[in-house]
């Protein structure tokens, strides 16, 4: 039986990161969590790109745009999005989580880094807080899974 497995080794990758501005305090750490896990693991400051978009509406098209280029290996998409007191939440997350269409369209994997809480405080944790970064995670999750690709070619 042959295994195929991704590895955490991001030398030589190039990775596309796409963020939302809108909720920029929480946005931002989770960019720096992704930043730190993609230079841990290997990937060089100049295979970095980021692209800021105005919400997490928006990062379906820009991350299609980015993965159409060719100068990605793979993307990770950050974003945060809180419950308010209308539907707009259920209509921004649910966009956001489009970008995994881009990912099977297109063949570039893309990582769903988007926060989707109920409070900011839920955010703040999840954004280098208590539960960790979710920005770190969603970026070695690219790492792998772009690994696991190239081994299955």
């Amino acid at each position: 039986m042959r295994v195929h497995e991704g590895r955490y080794d991001g030398s030589g990758l190039r990775i596309g990161l796409v963020a939302s501005r809108f909720n920029d305090a929480v946005v931002r750490r989770l960019v720096d969590g992704a930043v730190d896990c993609l230079r841990r693991h290997g990937v060089a400051d100049d295979d970095i790109e980021l692209a800021w978009t105005p919400g997490a509406f928006e990062l379906p098209v820009v991350a299609r745009r980015l993965a159409a280029s060719g100068r990605v290996d793979a993307i990770v998409a950050l974003g945060c999005v809180v419950r308010g007191e209308t539907a707009h939440f259920e209509y921004v997350a649910a966009q956001s989580a489009e970008v995994g269409r881009v990912a099977t369209d297109t063949g570039v994997p893309v990582a769903f880094g988007v926060l989707t809480t109920d409070t900011f405080e839920q955010a703040v944790d999840r954004a280098g807080g208590k539960a960790g970064n979710k920005g770190w995670d969603a970026a070695l999750a690219a790492i792998e899974t772009a690994r696991l690709l190239a081994d299955l070619k």
